[in-house]
C-alpha cells in the first residue's frame, strides 16, 4: 500500500507521523522475552521542554524470544485492541539467556546485534556477525492516518465476488527496512510471479484466485534476504508490502491499527535463516514414507463409483505403475450436501467394504473435505442450533451460495464446534480413511463474529491454521504422529507444521506448469518443507505433451498426485508413451526413497525444504539468484523441468563436475546449458561429489531401504563423508564413503 507521492510528498488525504529520534532508551525486564530495550521516539525532534506537549510518540520495544532472533514492536497507542500474532512454539519463556543488553542501546542475541542510535536522526540497525545487514532509518517507522477522501486504496479488491476483500481501515503503522545494492528479497508465501520479489507490491491476504494471478492461497508475511537475514511480520491480518516500489531503497510493510510487530532472524546463510524461522514458528513433523508414493485421484466433476476406482487401480498395477494413495474428491458425498461426511449411497452403498477392499490392494485412502456445511445437509441445522457456525453481528448464521447453496462456516474458535467437526472425521478414520484433503479455507468473510471474539480481519488468514489443525490433530490422535498427513491448499505462517500442501488450481498448460513451480519455490523460501501440485494441471485437459512433461516434473518432488477437474488423469488416456513416462519416473522415485525419506527426516529437524530453490542451496553463486525454472531436490540432485513442446530446455549448472543421473554423462558446470529431451528424460544432474542412497525396489515407497541398498558416489568430490539411511521403521545406519573414489 503506497502512502507517499514521490519522495517528498504524501498522497492527498494521508497524514504521517514518523519516528524522528531516539529521545531516551531504557533497559527493561518486562518484555515477554526478558531483557530488552524500550525506546521513546517522538514524532518531532525535541529541542525544548514545550516540544514534549501535544506530541505523539512511537514506542519501540526490542527483545529476543530465542537466540539469533529479535522482536521489534512499534506502538502508537498501546491501549488499542490487542491482536494475537502467530503461534511461536520456539519462543523461550522469559527469554532467559537469549540476549544481552548493554549501554547505549545495544541488544545482542547469538550472531545478531541491534543498535539504537541515541538522538537524531532515527536509526535502528541490525548486524549479523558484526556486519550491518539492514536497518530502520529516517521516515521508516510511521503512523499514518487516512482522511475519508484519501487517494489511497487501503484494502485490496480480492475475491470480490466472494465478499472477502480486505477491510478498509483508516490508521496504519509501517516500517521500512533498508534494501541494499544488489539485495534480493524472496518468500512471502506461495506466489506465482517472479521468484525475486523486488519491484512487487504484495498483499498478504488468502484468496482462492488460482495460480495465474497475483492472489495466493498461502500467504506468509515472512521474507528472506540474500544479505543474511529474514523478517516475519507478526500479524495474521492484512499485511501490505512494497518491496523497492514505493521507496526503491527500502522494503516497506504496513498493518492496520496502532501496533506493528516484527521479528528479524539472523543467518548469515539462507538455510540458517530458515532454520531459525522454523525453530520459532514450528517445524514439520516426519511424514509417513507411504505418502511419498504416487497419489491417484478420481478428479473433481468426473463420474465415478467403486467399479471405476477399482478399474483405475487394477489398470495401473497391470502396467507396473505403483500407486500408494487413492483420493476421492468432492463427489464421494452427495451433491448439495458438502460437507456432511457421508458417502453418497447411490454410488457407494458399501463404504466400509470398499475401503477394506482398497486396503487389501495395499492402498491408503484420502477423502476431500472443506470447512463449510451446506444448508441441505442434516448437519447444518444441528450446527446452527448448537452455535457451531460463524454468525453475523445480528446473531443470524452467516450463509452464502457461492460454492454450496446456503452453506455456513464452522467456527473453529469454538472448542465445542471443533470437537464436533472432528467427531465426524474420526468416524471416517474408523471406517478406513487414512488421510484428508483439506480444500478451501481462503474464502473467509469479514462481516461476522467469532465465538472467542476474534477480530474478523485477523481471522481471515488465521482461519486456515485452525481448520487444518483440527483435521491434522485427528490424524495424529487416531493414526499416530508418524502416520498423519494432509493434502492442504490454504496456509499462513506456521502452516508448515501440518504438511503436505499443494499448489491449487492451475491450468493445463506449459505456462501454468512453470508458474506452479515458481509458487512452490516461493513457498519453500517461506519455511514450507513439503509441497505438491496437480500433475497435468487442474483446469482443462492437458495435451499429451504437457501431461508427460508435467509427470516427469511432478514425480521429482516431495509428493506427487494425478488430479484434474473435468477429466480423468490416468496415463493411458493420453497415449502409450505417457504410460512409459509414468513408469520410468515413478520407478525412479521409488529407487530414490532412501534419499528422499532421509531428506524429509532432516526437514523435520531443521525446516530446510526438500525442493530447494537454487539461491537457497547456492547462495554465493550470483548466477543462481534469479533462477526459477529449476531446483535442487535435496542437496544432491538438480532438476530442470521441460516447459516446451519441443523438449528444448535452458538451465544453469554451478561450478564443478555434474553427472546426469539418467545417462551417466558428466559435464562441467559454471555455465548455462541448452539441451533437447524426449519425453522419457529431462535434465537431472547429481552435483559434484554427490552421494545418493539408491533403493532396491520400484513397487512401493515404504520398504526396508537398508535391504539391497546401494550407495552411489558421483565424481567431483574430495575427502570422506558420512551418509545416513533411515528405514521407515526407524532403523538407521550411517555409511562412510570416500568421495575420491566415485562409483559412477
Amino acid at each position: 500500500m503506497k502512502f507517499t507521492d514521490g519522495f517528498w510528498q504524501l498522497r492527498p488525504g494521508v497524514t504521517a507521523l514518523y519516528a524522528q529520534e531516539a529521545y531516551d532508551i531504557w533497559r527493561t525486564e518486562d518484555s515477554p522475552d526478558g531483557p530488552g530495550l524500550v525506546v521513546t521516539a517522538p514524532t518531532s525532534v525535541i529541542t525544548k521542554r514545550g516540544d514534549t506537549l501535544n506530541r505523539a510518540v512511537l514506542t519501540t520495544t526490542v527483545s529476543s524470544p530465542m537466540e539469533g532472533v529479535v522482536r521489534v514492536r512499534i506502538a502508537h497507542h498501546e491501549g488499542a485492541r490487542r491482536h494475537d500474532g502467530f503461534d511461536l512454539p520456539g519462543a523461550v519463556e522469559g527469554g532467559v539467556g537469549a540476549a544481552s543488553v548493554t549501554g547505549g542501546g545495544v541488544l545482542t542475541t547469538g550472531p545478531l546485534t541491534v543498535r539504537v542510535s541515541a538522538g537524531t536522526p532515527w536509526d535502528l540497525s541490525f548486524e549479523v556477525d558484526g556486519r550491518r545487514v539492514t536497518g530502520s532509518g529516517p521516515r521508516a517507522q510511521g503512523y499514518l492516518q487516512l482522511a475519508g477522501d484519501a487517494q489511497v486504496d487501503p484494502g485490496i479488491v480480492d475475491n470480490a465476488r466472494a465478499g472477502s476483500a480486505a477491510p478498509r481501515p483508516r490508521t496504519f503503522v509501517h516500517e521500512q527496512l533498508d534494501l541494499g545494492v544488489g539485495e534480493l528479497i524472496y518468500g512471502l508465501g506461495e506466489r506465482f510471479g517472479p521468484l525475486v520479489k523486488n519491484g512487487q507490491t504484495v498483499d498478504i491476504w488468502n484468496a482462492d484466485g488460482g495460480t495465474s494471478s497475483e492472489q495466493a492461497y498461502k500467504n506468509v508475511p515472512f521474507h528472506l534476504s540474500n544479505r543474511g537475514y529474514g523478517v516475519l511480520v507478526n500479524d495474521p491480518g492484512h499485511v501490505s508490502y512494497e518491496i523497492g516500489t514505493e521507496a526503491v531503497e527500502r522494503v516497506q510493510f504496513s498493518v492496520a491499527g496502532e501496533v506493528l510487530e516484527y521479528f528479524v532472524f539472523a543467518g548469515p546463510t539462507p538455510k540458517q535463516v530458515i532454520e531459525r524461522y522454523t525453530a520459532l514458528t514450528g517445524r514439520p513433523p516426519v511424514v509417513p514414507a507411504w505418502s511419498y508414493g504416487l497419489w491417484l485421484s478420481t478428479s473433481f466433476t468426473t463420474d465415478y463409483d467403486e467399479q471405476t476406482v477399482t478399474s483405475f487401480i487394477d489398470e495401473m498395477a497391470a502396467r507396473e505403475l505403483p500407486v500408494s494413495v487413492f483420493h476421492f474428491d468432492c463427489f464421494w458425498m452427495r451433491e448439495f450436501n458438502w460437507c456432511d461426511f457421508e458417502w453418497d449411497p447411490r454410488t457407494f452403498p458399501d463404504p466400509h467394504g470398499m475401503l477394506a477392499r482398497l486396503h487389501e490392494k495395499d492402498l491408503r485412502v484420502c477423502v476431500w473435505v472443506n470447512p463449510y456445511i451446506a444448508q441441505r445437509s442434516p448437519l447444518f441445522r444441528e450446527a446452527a442450533d448448537r452455535g457451531f457456525l460463524v454468525r453475523r453481528p445480528d446473531g443470524s448464521v452467516w450463509q452464502w451460495d457461492l460454492w454450496q447453496a446456503g452453506m455456513g462456516l464452522v467456527d473453529f474458535t469454538n472448542p465445542d464446534a471443533t470437537a464436533w467437526y472432528q467427531s465426524h472425521l474420526r468416524r471416517l478414520v474408523a471406517q478406513g480413511v487414512d488421510c484428508f484433503k483439506t480444500d478451501f479455507g481462503e474464502r473467509i468473510p469479514l462481516d461476522v463474529e467469532y465465538s472467542d471474539g476474534s477480530d474478523p480481519s485477523r481471522m481471515h488468514n488465521r482461519y486456515t491454521q485452525l481448520y487444518n489443525k483440527a483435521v491434522h490433530d485427528v490424524l495424529v490422535q487416531e493414526r499416530g504422529a508418524g502416520d498423519a498427513v494432509l493434502f492442504a491448499r490454504s496456509a499462513t505462517a506456521g502452516g508448515q507444521t501440518m504438511p503436505v500442501h499443494w499448489g491449487g488450481d492451475s491450468t493445463s498448460t506449459f505456462v501454468s506448469m512453470a508458474e506452479t513451480l515458481r509458487g512452490g519455490l516461493s513457498l519453500a523460501l517461506s519455511g514450507f518443507a513439503f509441497w505438491s501440485h496437480d500433475i497435468g494441471g487442474f483446469e482443462g485437459t492437458p495435451d499429451a505433451g504437457v501431461y508427460k512433461r508435467w509427470t516427469a516434473f511432478g514425480l521429482l518432488g516431495s509428493h506427487s498426485r494425478f488430479h484434474g477437474s473435468q477429466s480423468y488423469r490416468v496415463p493411458w488416456m493420453f497415449d502409450d508413451e505417457a504410460v512409459e513416462v509414468t513408469r520410468i519416473f515413478t520407478h525412479l522415485k521409488m529407487r530414490l526413497m532412501p534419499y528422499l525419506h532421509q531428506v524429509g527426516l532432516d526437514a523435520a529437524a531443521t525446516g530446510i525444504p526438500l525442493m530447494r530453490p537454487m539461491p537457497l542451496e547456492f547462495p554465493d553463486d550470483p548466477a543462481a539468484a534469479y533462477l526459477d525454472r529449476q531446483y535442487m531436490l535435496g542437496s544432491e540432485l538438480l532438476v530442470a523441468p521441460v516447459f516446451t513442446e519441443s523438449g528444448e530446455v535452458d538451465f544453469y549448472l554451478p561450478a564443478g563436475t555434474w553427472t546426469s543421473l539418467l545417462t551417466g554423462d558428466t559435464v562441467e558446470g559454471g555455465r548455462w546449458l541448452r539441451e533437447t529431451h524426449g519425453y522419457l528424460s529431462l535434465p537431472l544432474y547429481a552435483r559434484p561429489g554427490a552421494v545418493i542412497p539408491w533403493g532396491a525396489r520400484v513397487d512401493r515407497p515404504d520398504y526396508d531401504y537398508l535391504q539391497g541398498l546401494t550407495i552411489r558416489v558421483f565424481p567431483g568430490g574430495t575427502g570422506s563423508r558420512g551418509v545416513t539411511v533411515t528405514a521407515p521403521d526407524g532403523i538407521a545406519q550411517t555409511f562412510t564413503v570416500d568421495l575420491g573414489q566415485p562409483t559412477e
